[in-house]
């Protein structure tokens, strides 16, 4: 099991994400994530970034499909492998409806159906090829071809059945969210092995992205993603896996407690068919700095 390190851009800047990244890299960790949030955009801000390091790879997970073209993202998205030498992973996803609806004030109906065509039509354009792709909301007709940019991998956000077939047949996996061992073993690792054995495609990545504090405090770190994630529990995609893992909410997926504690809770990850396990540090100042010291020794 490969590990992955999410670093929190929020309140940063480029030559102090930089710093954090060549550590990361000099640690051996596997690959930098960063969220599309609202504030840096996670393409541009991978560009400004990889210049301090050499080889690692990175990852933004994920980049909403509703607000950018297909084409105008494979056009950002090759950019980037050309400033980076080839080290972008490209995730994508649907998002929720309080943002693409509520923010950006676009229909948000029928998702699954919307992300199969659109990576339909992007997949083509991310490898250079001329596309001529016309469906029942995706249209995309043009070409994208950036000297010396490779295709990205491309991975889907995918945590229900729907959403994993498409990520098996047509990505090379998926990145999961408030999604513990149990679930990834019992319903996200075999649904999207059965779709991309069916497609003919090699086994797929699941990335689990996941809470994690050393602390000598679970209840209270426990209590404090309750209050900056909780909500999350509200949204149909989330709470949907959230009960098939038994799970309250986002706070009960977190992993929590010494460093022996967050080692044996690792080792069920990769025993449940993780590929690549993302550490997303979180609580205090000291559980931050201690967390990321776990990840960067363990990886």
């Amino acid at each position: 099991m490969r590990i992955g390190l999410w670093i929190d851009e929020e309140g940063r800047s480029v030559a102090e994400i930089g710093a954090v990244a060549k550590a990361t890299e000099d640690a051996g960790i596997d690959r930098i994530w960063f969220s599309q949030r609202l504030g840096w955009d996670a393409l541009t801000l991978i560009a400004g970034v990889a210049p301090y390091t050499k080889t690692i790879r990175y990852a933004v997970g994920v980049v909403p499909v509703y607000p950018r073209h297909p084409i105008a993202l494979a056009s950002q998205a090759l950019s980037v492998q050309a400033l980076t030498g080839n080290r972008l992973t490209l995730g994508v996803g649907s998002s929720h409806p309080y943002l693409i609806e509520g923010m950006f004030g676009l229909a948000m109906d029928r998702p699954a159906a919307y992300v199969r065509e659109y990576v339909e039509a992007l997949g083509p354009l991310l490898t250079g090829e001329p596309t001529n792709y016309e469906g029942e909301r995706v249209i995309a007709r043009g070409q994208v071809q950036i000297a010396g940019a490779e295709a990205p991998e491309l991975i889907l956000a995918a945590l229900g059945p729907r959403m994993l077939k498409i990520a098996g047949e047509l990505t090379a996996g998926t990145t999961t969210s408030w999604a513990g061992p149990e679930v990834i073993e019992g319903f996200i690792r075999p649904t999207i092995d059965r779709a991309a054995t069916a497609a003919g495609r090699p086994e797929p990545q699941v990335i689990a992205g996941v809470c994690v504090a050393i602390t000598d405090d679970p209840d209270a770190t426990r209590a404090w993603i309750r209050s900056r994630f909780g909500a999350a529990g509200d949204m149909p995609a989330y709470r949907a896996v959230l009960d098939r893992g038994g799970k309250a909410g986002p706070e009960d997926t977190a992993i929590l407690g010494d460093e022996e504690t967050v080692a044996k809770e690792l080792q069920r990850y990769a025993d449940a068919g993780t590929t690549e396990f993302l550490f997303c540090p979180v609580g205090t100042g000291a559980e931050l700095e201690r967390t990321t010291r776990f990840a960067l020794d363990y990886a």
